[in-house]
C-alpha cells in the first residue's frame, strides 16, 4: 500500500477514532418502519384476544350475552379504525423518509408509546361506558388522551424531518406543506369530539368514527394509484 493512500485511511482503522458527523454512517427509515408495524400489529392483536374473553354468564343465552356486551364491540370497532388509520398514515407518511436521526427515532417511539396504550384505554372506555358519568368522562379522557397523544408525535415527527432535511429532496416541497397541514387537523378534531363526551359519551364516540372516515378521504400523502403516482 502506498504511503498516500495509507494517508487516507479513516482514523478508525489507524486506531485514533475521533467523533465527528461525517464519519456516521446514515441510515434509511426501513428498520424504523418495520418495528413500527410490528408493534401496531401486536396492537391491533391485543384488541382481538380481548374480544375472545368475553363470555355467557351462567345460564345466559347467547344473545343476551351478545347484546349486553355492546360496548366492547363498539370500542374495539372504534380502536381498530383508529389503529388501522394510525398505520395507513405512518405507512404513507414514512415512504417519504430518505434517512433518520436519533431525534426522529425517538418521536417515532414515543408515537408508538400512545398506540400501545390504546387497548388499555379501549378496556377502560368499555368497562365505564355504561357505568356513572364521571366514570364515563374519566374513561373517554384516557382514550383521547392516547389518541390525542399519537397525533401529536405525529406532527412533531413530520415537522422534524422537514427541518432536519430528512425527507426525499426529489418530491416538491408543496406537498410536504400540504400533508403538514393535514397532520394538523388531527388532534384539533379529537379535541372537538372529545368535548361530546359531556354531552353523550355514546355520541363523543361515534364522532371518533366519523373523523377516521374524513381521514380515508384522498389527501395529501396518500398512496396513489400506481399508474398517477410513478414511485
Amino acid at each position: 500500500m502506498t504511503e498516500g493512500a495509507e494517508s487516507n485511511q479513516p482514523d478508525l482503522e489507524r486506531g485514533r477514532y475521533r467523533y465527528w458527523k461525517g464519519q456516521e454512517l446514515e441510515r434509511g427509515g426501513g428498520r424504523a418502519e418495520a418495528f413500527s408495524d410490528a408493534v401496531i400489529a401486536i396492537v391491533l392483536t391485543l384488541m382481538a384476544v380481548e374480544l375472545l374473553r368475553l363470555q355467557a354468564e351462567g345460564g345466559e343465552e347467547l344473545g343476551t350475552s351478545l347484546l349486553r356486551e355492546w360496548p366492547a364491540y363498539l370500542a374495539y370497532a372504534i380502536t381498530f379504525a383508529i389503529v388501522g388509520q394510525v398505520w395507513l398514515t405512518h405507512h404513507n407518511m414514512w415512504r417519504y423518509v430518505a434517512r433518520v436521526d436519533q431525534p426522529l427515532l425517538l418521536f417515532n417511539l414515543l408515537l408508538l408509546l400512545f398506540v400501545a396504550t390504546i387497548p388499555f384505554t379501549a378496556s377502560q372506555l368499555a368497562t365505564h361506558l355504561r357505568g356513572s358519568t364521571a366514570d364515563q368522562r374519566v374513561s373517554a379522557a384516557l382514550y383521547v388522551g392516547a389518541v390525542l397523544g399519537e397525533a401529536l408525535f405525529f406532527n412533531l415527527s413530520w415537522w422534524w424531518a422537514r427541518r432536519r432535511r430528512l425527507l426525499r429532496d426529489d418530491v416538491d416541497p408543496g406537498l410536504y406543506r400540504a400533508v403538514a397541514r393535514r397532520f394538523l387537523i388531527g388532534p384539533v378534531l379529537y379535541l372537538v369530539a372529545f368535548s361530546f363526551v359531556f354531552v353523550n359519551a355514546v355520541l363523543s364516540l361515534c364522532l371518533y368514527l366519523l373523523l377516521v372516515g374524513l381521514y380515508l378521504v384522498p389527501g395529501p400523502g396518500d398512496v396513489r394509484r400506481a399508474s398517477t403516482c410513478g414511485r
